[in-house]
């Protein structure tokens, strides 16, 4: 069985069309809201419990900030929360310091981005950068 190769360009390529996809589904229902969490911020407990966010498109992004391919990903996902602020909420979770959301989420490798809709509801997962 032959696989094929993928260029991280492609992933990252879809990666973005996906959540352009995501945001067009947002603004053409117009659930909105200014709901946003930086990937740089502490997510708190609180936060976690409340993820998704209701009534706003979120990508949660679980990883570790000790993980090289995670650390890849956060200039990107700090180019999408500035592109998609107040339109998207985009989380980060650093599931070595909380190993139960690995488990909430079914992770089986890092990172792993999870793209729920606005009703809360997963539309698509990737998992790597």
């Amino acid at each position: 069985m032959k696989l094929k190769k993928t260029s991280v360009r492609s992933n990252i390529t879809g990666f973005f069309v996906l959540l352009a996809v995501a945001g067009a589904i947002f603004h053409q229902f117009g659930q909105g809201g200014s709901a946003t969490a930086s990937s740089s911020d502490v997510v708190s407990r609180a936060q976690i419990q409340e993820l998704p966010v209701k009534g706003i498109v979120t990508m949660l992004d679980l990883g570790a900030s000790s993980c090289i391919p995670c650390k890849m990903m956060a200039p990107i996902l700090k180019a999408l929360e500035k592109e998609y602020e107040g339109k998207a909420a985009i989380v980060f979770i650093d599931v070595w310091k909380d190993p139960d959301q690995a488990k909430k989420y079914g992770i089986r490798a890092i990172p792993t981005q999870i793209f729920f809709d606005a009703g809360g509801k997963e539309a698509y997962r990737h998992t790597g950068f």
